[in-house]
């Protein structure tokens, strides 16, 4: 099995370069940990102060549970993936059946973060973009699927997104082995990435 750990900042292409990479192997050979599945369950916080939490630092995640469920799928049994609603910040009673693959990706801004998840990939990346870019994409992103307007989502940007994002995103960087500029178009670095997994599935043994 190959783990490979996807990081960025929000909205920066990672979901771009993780369906590139699926669509670029055989069908079925990879399952996909999002980080935003592992959201801390919120729903003993009221409900009026639930849109005060800070999603974007390592505390709101529950690592000791995405790396359990890591390390089943490495000895090759199944789990069950949680699901989260943003739109009422709780985890949800339905989970996801998740079988070993060849290639298991945890996405997320905050992936590489973590030491002990850290220390279990055998790859890590970085997708880089401007500012500007990301901003775009998450007022289009969250208006649409998180049913929040264009000034709390610029609010929340300025509030919570950036200085969590130059705390603990962007220092992350320096753990990445490979990073990629330009986010989901650089077709070039995700060409680069895709045949290194190819050659490492080739070679299951290296």
């Amino acid at each position: 099995m190959l783990i490979i750990g996807i990081a960025g900042g929000t909205g920066s292409g990672k979901t771009t370069v993780v369906n590139k990479i699926i669509t670029s192997l055989p069908p079925g050979e990879v399952a996909v940990l999002p980080q935003d599945s592992y959201y801390k369950d919120s729903s003993h916080v009221p409900v009026e102060e639930r849109s005060k939490i800070n999603f974007d630092e390592p505390a709101a995640i529950e690592w000791s549970l995405l790396v359990k469920h890591l390390r089943e799928l490495k000895e090759g049994r199944t789990v069950e993936m949680p699901t989260y609603s943003y739109l009422t910040c709780t985890r949800q009673e339905e989970t996801v059946t998740v079988a070993p693959r060849e290639v298991v990706i945890v996405e997320g801004i905050l992936v590489l973060t973590d030491p002990v998840l850290r220390d279990m990939m055998d790859v890590k990346v970085f997708v880089d973009a401007d500012a500007d870019d990301r901003l775009i994409r998450v007022i289009a992103r969250d208006c649409v699927e998180r049913g929040r307007t264009p000034m709390m989502v610029l609010n929340r940007y300025q509030d919570v997104l950036k200085p969590m994002h130059e705390m603990y995103i962007e220092p992350s960087k320096r753990f990445a082995d490979l990073i990629v500029p330009q986010g989901g178009s650089n077709v070039v670095a995700i060409q680069l990435l895709t045949d290194y997994i190819e050659s490492r599935l080739r070679r299951p043994n290296i």
